[in-house]
């Protein structure tokens, strides 16, 4: 029996969608693992389960390309808005968020940014606006968690730093327990920023919804930029306001591929 999946993406970070409201699917790390597989596989950054829900219109499920399922994802929720269609709420483990979805563009509201450094977490207390470490040329990054952990450094020229090299040993740092995606960004305007992310579980990234509120919301606490701010990654463009003490809205693309069909019994 033939099983249904969607392929998205956002700005280039490439989602598999399997709609399980209505026949459950069920998923595990090494299922998930073997369909990222970009040979052997249907490959994704990211696969998006959609469930029922009692408490939204639906509810959505994050698994990275390691198999590690995670609370949230930015730019997989953009593009699960634009597959739902119109106005949706939607239950995920970083809590319920809203999303508005019109002609290619998603809004939605992330929810408030955490900065405690047990709600990061951190292994330890330390102050998350500048933690007081180091990783070769990368130190005093800011620590944000937007549904999953965020460490974001400033730098003057975010394309010169060795993030293929630097980012997977911050990432498994012990100093971060649930592991971290890294950030690496630069100010170019006091309504602009550019990055790149080192993502967790999934390496390199063309872009991370959840990185540019991470990194928005970091750079505005520090008064480098105003919002709202433009974000700009390799894969395009995101916009997010953010008030102290407010909720993050994130705005940008997701583009609907193509729908297949396999057997999840050939994936484990």
């Amino acid at each position: 029996m033939a099983d249904r999946f969607h392929k998205m993406h956002g700005l280039g970070n490439d989602f598999v969608l399997i709609d399980a409201r209505e026949t459950p699917v069920v998923m595990t790390a090494e299922r998930a693992r073997a369909l990222a597989d970009r040979r052997t596989g249907i490959g994704f950054d990211q696969l998006i389960l959609i469930e029922p829900s009692t408490a939204a219109d639906a509810r959505l499920r994050f698994f990275n390309a390691d198999g590690s399922e995670v609370g949230a994802c930015g730019n997989g929720t953009r593009a699960a808005a634009l597959f739902l269609g119109d106005d949706t709420t939607l239950e995920t483990e970083a809590g319920l968020l809203s999303a508005r979805a019109r002609d290619g563009m998603a809004s939605v509201d992330m929810g408030q940014p955490r900065f405690g450094w047990d709600a990061i977490p951190l292994a330890y207390a330390m102050d998350t606006r500048a933690l007081p470490l180091a990783w070769g040329e990368l130190s005093g990054p800011a620590a944000v968690n937007v549904g999953n952990p965020h460490a974001i450094f400033f730098v003057p020229d975010a394309d010169a730093v060795p993030l293929d090299e630097l980012g997977i040993g911050i990432e498994h740092d012990p100093v971060f327990p649930e592991r971290v995606n890294v950030n690496v960004a630069s100010i170019a305007s006091p309504s602009h920023i550019r990055l790149r992310v080192w993502e967790r579980g999934v390496g390199l990234t063309r872009a991370c919804g959840t990185g540019a509120c991470a990194t928005a919301v970091a750079a505005i606490r520090a008064k480098l930029v105003q919002s709202p701010v433009t974000v700009s990654q390799p894969g395009g463009e995101l916009t997010v306001a953010w008030e102290e003490g407010g909720s993050i809205t994130m705005t940008g693309p997701a583009t609907y591929l193509y729908a297949g069909e396999t057997d999840w019994s050939r994936f484990g």
